[in-house]
């Protein structure tokens, strides 16, 4: 938004449910990266991949599936590739040891420990709390906009206040979405 551009409340509320759907979908990405000892293609699809003197995107090296609960594979479109999408799933930090068989790799998820379930809960949560103090971040810019709306004459009072509200309600609403979304993950990382 340019300085003195008047918005309408309508535009105020899109601006803010914008923003705020951008954080929710930014930490639905983070929880497909959280391994949970289920096989998911989002655990490895996002890896960098060192081929052709450039780093690039896993998913774009070569087809990714989940064949089984507890196996992912790789089906490299290269063969020449396979060597650096092996390296680069042993380097990812994710404790995964895939095997190779021709251009077919293969990544069995191991079973997490109970400690390590424990572990992950807390990262979840912490991922949720950030997500969450991102959406009270926006609330509070789009309320000063509207703020600064009123005191401009763009806004009457009442609408400024009906403007706050439908913030408050939004924001509410997404908090309430992550809360669901985190509960979910949570049930997922805790299943034996």
């Amino acid at each position: 938004m340019s300085e003195g551009e008047a918005l309408s409340s309508a535009e105020i509320l899109s601006l803010h449910n914008d923003e705020c759907e951008g954080a929710l979908s930014a930490f639905k990405r983070d929880l497909q990266k959280v391994r949970t000892g289920r096989a998911s293609t989002g655990l490895v699809e996002g890896l960098m991949v060192e081929c052709y003197g450039a780093k690039t995107q896993l998913s774009h090296l070569g087809q990714i599936s989940t064949p089984e609960a507890r196996l992912v594979t790789v089906q490299v479109f290269d063969a020449a590739n396979v060597g650096a999408v092996e390296k680069a799933i042993q380097t990812s930090g994710l404790g995964l040891n895939p095997s190779v068989e021709g251009s077919l790799i293969r990544i069995n998820i191991p079973a997490l420990t109970e400690e390590s379930r424990k572990d992950i809960v807390k990262h979840l949560n912490k991922l949720a709390e950030d997500i969450k103090v991102s959406i009270r971040n926006h609330r509070r810019d789009s309320n000063d906009i509207a703020k600064s709306q009123e005191k401009e004459g763009s806004l009457t009072k009442d609408d400024s206040k009906k403007v706050m509200e439908g913030i408050q309600k939004q924001t509410d609403a997404k908090i309430a979405e992550v809360d669901t979304l985190l509960k979910a993950k949570e049930s997922e990382c805790l299943e034996v």
